[in-house]
């Protein structure tokens, strides 16, 4: 049943698709190359942007890989409460002597390109967050030869992700660091996600699609632990995102160890979606306030945070990270698939000695 998608690459091991210039081509071969698969971020790029990383990729390796794309948003957002939250960000305007950014910069993301440019140039893995594409759409992959992946923070989701045609589906859970990939933005449920070993079991009884488990994972025993509940696969992204090859940030690589970031926690001060990250000052002072209004407040934050990463301000940034972050490790990409690879295997090995794994 799982066996088209692991039988791209060795290890159960995906690297998640991180967006804002983390998941970069190095990074992804650098996964691929040593058994696992390789994920490209499209979000926030152009077409031609996503396309010339695609290029960079195929010339570091010759093994499979993903390119994930954002789904188009409904227009719901209330404006009023938008240019509200702008007032209130106009302090941190000045402190950064930078302008806000223009709320009503583009709701798709270039989706409709970015599918033309993957049905003419096939990737082997295509994978999509936010929501689901078309059944004509995952049909028209298929045909292209790409597998195809949704996200899924419910059991229902599941479902729908199976009803549409994909062949694979993603279940994250409320661990998960980044932007949760709810098929719709209901502020009455924020905080409410199921926790990654629950969710999967209950996909697992629900669909009979191959799932992929993210949320949390950083070491190769958590990943057993997901197999064992019924996954094919787990997706890391915080673990990754401190390996040399990210394209993260420095201050954002260090800040998943400093003691100063105790914890992690869902906001929308950043995006206006539900996105978890490391508590910094920028949290604490504007997530309370901040609308559901994604991506109009993504792009009035945009140059903010771009300016705090450029003046290496930890407590201005969006400092996405999982759960797990305090057990990131500062390791070479390849190495750390190969030493989560090695933790898998030993914890399998426990496992069957026990008489817990057959």
């Amino acid at each position: 049943m799982s066996s088209a998608l692991t039988d791209l690459f060795p290890h159960p091991i995906v690297q998640a698709p991180m967006a804002g210039g983390v998941s970069v081509p190095q990074l992804a071969a650098a996964v691929s190359e040593a058994g696992g698969l390789g994920f490209l971020a499209a979000g926030y790029k152009t077409a031609d942007g996503m396309y010339q990383e695609i290029k960079q990729l195929r010339g570091l390796t010759g093994r499979p890989f993903g390119v994930n794309l954002f789904m188009p948003q409904p227009e719901y957002a209330d404006s009023a409460a938008v240019e509200v939250y702008a007032h209130q960000l106009a302090g941190e305007a000045g402190w950064y002597d930078t302008e806000l950014g223009d709320p009503d910069s583009g709701r798709d993301d270039g989706y409709d390109a970015k599918l033309a440019v993957l049905l003419d140039n096939p990737v082997p893995v295509a994978s999509f967050h936010f929501g689901i594409p078309s059944a004509e759409t995952l049909e028209s992959l298929r045909r292209a030869g790409i597998f195809t992946l949704v996200t899924a923070t419910t059991p229902e989701e599941a479902l729908a992700v199976q009803y549409a045609g994909a062949d694979a589906v993603i279940a994250q859970g409320v661990e998960a660091g980044g932007h949760q990939g709810t098929h719709r933005d209901i502020p009455e449920q924020d905080g409410s996600g199921l926790g990654l070993l629950s969710l999967v079991a209950q996909i697992r009884e629900t669909v009979t699609l191959p799932i992929v488990a993210a949320g949390g994972i950083m070491r190769g025993s958590q990943i057993a632990a997901v197999l064992a509940a019924g996954a094919c696969a787990a997706q890391l992204g915080t673990a990754f995102l401190a390996t040399h090859e990210s394209g993260a940030p420095d201050v954002h690589k260090q800040a998943l160890t400093n003691p100063l970031f105790v914890r992690t926690e869902l906001t929308r001060a950043f995006s206006g979606r539900p996105a978890r990250g490391l508590v910094n000052r920028f949290l604490r002072e504007h997530g309370p306030y901040a609308p559901a209004a994604y991506p109009e407040v993504h792009h009035l934050t945009a140059p903010l945070r771009k300016a705090a990463a450029k003046a290496k301000d930890a407590q201005g940034m969006a400092l996405w990270a999982g759960q797990g972050h305090r057990m990131a490790r500062d390791l070479p990409a390849g190495q750390l698939v190969e030493l989560l690879a090695a933790e898998l295997a030993d914890a399998r090995t426990a496992l069957s000695a026990k008489g817990g794994l057959r």
